[in-house]
């Protein structure tokens, strides 16, 4: 029996064209979505909430590079293929910017107000990546010179928000880190095409908007 459960599990952990789970969606980011990745430092063993870099104060345990760094993020099928063999259950780190899509990120709690609150006004969003502590609006690439205009014709910007641009990073789906389970709140469509994603001064004037609305709050985290 403890046979036959080892080998329900083994498979479940594969999709349909035999490949490891973790594979298979980096392949589809690389290769498919031409989104740069690289596998992200593993949690700590001995601690899950811990993170396997050195820094004992990680704030982001599983879900950075560390070795490889991050200008190694690539859309190589070789590379990403010998990656994810060798550490299979490693976390995909997406590199921002460039071609790749950016991010918005703010608190879980208010992103889960902040998006009813859009979805209410008929807004269109891409992807929503949601880690447990925070969630990741992914948006079109653009240029610090772009997002430093955008926020300083604004009154007031919720501290809560994160820019992940040129240079920056995310953790993608499937992925496992010290802070739990990555998944999408806002899946893409399924297709081969890379997904639609919008302009970020769309998404910065809507949750600036829906965070400073009676009613919902962005804790400063």
């Amino acid at each position: 029996m403890r046979e036959i459960l080892g080998r329900r599990r083994r498979l479940l952990s594969r999709r349909n064209d035999g490949r490891p789970e973790m594979l298979s969606a980096a392949l589809t980011f690389a290769t498919d979505w031409q989104w740069p990745v690289l596998p992200g430092v593993a949690p700590d063993p001995q601690g899950r909430a811990r993170c396997g870099c050195p820094d004992p104060e990680c704030t982001v345990p599983g879900a950075h590079p560390f070795d490889p760094g991050l200008l190694a993020a690539t859309t190589d099928e070789r590379m990403v293929r010998w990656w994810w063999t060798n550490r299979p259950s490693a976390p995909i780190v997406l590199a921002t910017g460039g071609r790749a899509p950016c991010a918005v990120s703010l608190p879980a709690l208010a992103a889960a107000r902040a998006l009813d609150a859009l979805d209410r006004t008929g807004m269109r969003l891409g992807p929503v990546v949601a880690a447990p502590t925070r969630w990741a609006i992914l948006v079109a690439p653009y240029s610090m010179e772009q997002l430093g205009e955008l926020l300083y014709a604004k009154d007031f910007v919720p501290g809560s928000l994160r820019f992940h641009g040129e240079g920056g990073y995310i953790a993608l789906p499937p992925s496992e880190t010290g802070q739990g389970q990555i998944r999408w709140e806002r899946a893409p469509l399924p297709g081969s095409a890379a997904p639609w994603v919008p302009d970020v001064e769309a998404v910065v004037d809507a949750v600036v908007e829906a965070l400073t609305r009676t009613g919902v709050s962005a804790p400063e985290l």
